[in-house]
């Protein structure tokens, strides 16, 4: 019977991945528009991947689904041209480390169901410009930053 429910527990834990344990399948975006030189405030935007479409009114925020697929915004407001802009996903760190942690099983529950993957929380989209805006590049490591380990004292 212990072997069993150990088993089972052990099943369950592959079968959920990490990442969307931790960060769940959607993410909030604040979405803002602009001109060259000025905010334009109540431009309506749609943006829309493979999981769905969202509106939301400048400056404001919408929930989306996370998806590896690019997120296309586009943005409208009287007396301007609209502004397009395509947005790029970034896998998140913790989806390798699923890979690790949760097996195959988790690291494809993540893949599938788009919680792997970031889209930068703030987007800006330029009125009257069409383009493109790259994935989020994670932060670097501290491990990685040089360490003076010379005191003021010793100079």
């Amino acid at each position: 019977m212990k072997i069993q429910t150990t088993v089972l527990l052990l099943l369950a834990a592959q079968l959920g991945g990490c990442a969307s344990i931790v960060n769940g399948q959607n993410q909030s975006i604040s979405v803002d528009t602009r001109t060259e030189d000025n905010q334009v405030a109540g431009a309506y935007c749609t943006l829309v991947n493979n999981k769905g479409t969202w509106y939301v009114t400048t400056p404001g925020s919408a929930t989306v689904n996370r998806s590896f697929e690019d997120l296309s915004i586009t943005c409208k407001k009287d007396a301007h041209v609209p502004g397009v802009l395509t947005v790029k996903s970034s896998t998140k760190a913790m989806a390798f480390g699923n890979i690790l942690f949760g097996g195959v099983i988790g690291a494809g529950v993540d893949v599938a169901t788009g919680a792997a993957y970031d889209y930068p929380p703030l987007i800006t989209v330029t009125m009257g410009k069409t383009g493109t805006l790259a994935a989020p590049v994670p932060p670097a490591s501290s491990a990685s930053a040089p360490v003076d380990t010379k005191s003021a004292s010793a100079k």
